[in-house]
């Protein structure tokens, strides 16, 4: 059931009535609990339904962000009260019946971000006919830390209490609950990949859209030696009962500890090497498999899939580190060495590449590139999927990205001076950012309404791909060289080495 009084519309969902307000000529309720606060006794457990109120709930503003990493710069200041786990809605009708619905999974590593970040805000994509919503879910070591007494994957276990609030309350706001698409890029893409996977998610959406998937899913026993040095920068075992008892900040900032000093370790591997201390665990349960063996082995039947990458993945963590232009021989010699499928065919294969360009490109291919073509093969044993590329260079830093990580966020939500925007696009963006945008969330929201984003799927004998670029087209997957060098790689969990 829903009103409008004036600007303040309200819906009535299982928990309570809620009053959000027009922006736009959208309707947006903002910080709507799907789940109680994780913290007291819930604290490292999870999730659990949010709880009734009574009167009507105002939802004009965000809910805090989650506790999360500072190294890259926190999203917000986290809220005091724990009311971390909360959606935000977009509408074009409240009083619509079933529109689809689209289900953003932030991205940030697994290590940080927040629905209320205004890149995400959600009044472009509604307007163009579907129901957005952004969800928080915890992060870094609240949300995948492996501590004993813990469950695995409490991050993604919050993912699928939102799917759940989602089916049960989004008729509420207009949509319906059997069109569900989940999208989401980087981490939210790798996110997205692992629902597919696990038996949680079954039944919760019908449709995804992975924008650059990571290569990154952990062992458990990788992810508990990681856990356990987090704990020991604390001083204490690594187990739930104990580190509930600290502040968020404390085990966040243990966990930021880590991240800062592991590059090198050799028993972390490639985690050390990306200096990531956190990811999804394949701990048999929560999460079964990678996506890439589920999927294979038939996950998600009947879940359709887009999926693809940006052509210049890693350009946009060299910019921040200060390494165009830097990188030595040495620095790509390690980098084949660690990541290569077999690093003499790959210099082979790229003879026209100077050391910078073969270092980009190993890392662009081992972290997103090559898992997102990977999952969209994988789902073709069983189902369907649509491939892309994302060709057209940003211009922001003096033209110097390319098609980097993240260009697709602006062209997704069409926000295009907000956030981190204004590094991809520069502070006044080129008239062909706004139409390409249009073209982009014309697919996705066609993508989420009927199936088909307007490309032809991906098969093996042709290897159609849509290229995202000033005049988007079909065309044969432009990289090929690297598939070939990539098909023989398994994307396991990666192992803790001893």
């Amino acid at each position: 059931m829903s009103a409008v009084e004036g600007d303040r519309p309200q819906v009535t969902v299982s928990t309570g009535r809620l009053r959000g307000r027009l922006e736009g000529g959208v309707a947006v309720f903002r910080g709507v609990p799907y789940a109680r606060p994780p913290v007291g006794g819930l604290r490292l457990a999870a999730p659990e339904p949010a709880e009734a109120w009574d009167g009507v709930r105002e939802a004009a503003g965000f809910g805090p962000p989650p506790p999360q990493s500072r190294l890259l710069g926190a999203s917000g200041k986290p809220g005091t009260d724990g009311n971390w786990l909360t959606a935000n809605v977009w509408t074009p009708d409240p009083g619509a019946a079933r529109l689809p619905v689209m289900v953003w999974l932030h991205g940030g590593g697994y290590m940080y971000g927040w629905s209320g970040d205004p890149l995400f805000d959600g009044r472009a994509l509604a307007r163009d006919g579907v129901v957005v919503v952004t969800v928080n879910y915890r992060v870094s070591a609240e949300g995948f830390g492996l501590f004993r007494g813990a469950p695995a994957n409490r991050g993604l276990l919050d993912q699928v209490a939102a799917l759940r609030w989602v089916r049960e309350n989004v008729a509420a706001f207009g949509g319906d609950p059997d069109r569900v698409t989940v999208f989401g890029e980087s981490a939210g893409a790798g996110s997205a990949a692992a629902l597919m996977t696990m038996p949680g998610g079954a039944g919760l959406f019908r449709r995804a859209i992975a924008q650059s998937v990571p290569a990154l899913f952990f062992t458990p026993e990788l992810a508990a030696d990681l856990a356990a040095a987090v704990s020991g920068e604390l001083g204490l075992p690594p187990h739930a009962d104990e580190l509930a008892r600290l502040s968020p900040e404390q085990l966040i900032g243990a966990g930021d500890a880590v991240a800062a000093r592991m590059g090198g370790n050799p028993r972390w591997g490639l985690a050390a090497h990306v200096r990531t201390p956190f990811a999804p665990v394949v701990d048999g349960e929560v999460l079964p498999a990678t996506p890439w063996r589920a999927l294979a082995d038939g996950a998600a039947p009947g879940v359709e899939l887009v999926v693809g990458h940006n052509r210049d993945e890693y350009r946009l963590f060299m910019a921040l580190a200060g390494d165009l232009g830097q990188v030595t021989a040495e620095q790509t010699a390690t980098a084949l060495r660690t990541l290569a499928p077999d690093p003499a065919a790959y210099r082979a294969a790229h003879p026209q590449a100077d050391e910078e360009r073969l270092y980009e490109l190993v890392h662009s291919d081992w972290l997103f590139r090559m898992p997102s073509l990977r999952l969209a093969e994988a789902r073709l044993r069983h189902g369907r999927a649509h491939l892309y590329e994302l060709t057209w260079p940003a211009p922001g830093m003096g033209g110097t990205l390319g098609a980097c990580h993240g260009l697709g966020l602006p062209l997704t939500f069409g926000n295009l001076t907000e956030g981190a925007a204004g590094l991809l696009l520069g502070q006044e963006p080129p008239p062909d950012a706004a139409e390409l945008s249009a073209r982009v969330r014309a697919a996705w929201t066609s993508f989420a309404a009927t199936g088909d984003p307007g490309w032809p799927a991906y098969e093996p004998r042709d290897r159609r791909a849509w290229i995202i670029d000033t005049e988007p087209g079909t065309a044969a997957y432009p990289e090929e060289v690297s598939r070939a060098l990539w098909a023989g790689h398994a994307f396991d969990p990666l192992p803790l080495r001893t």
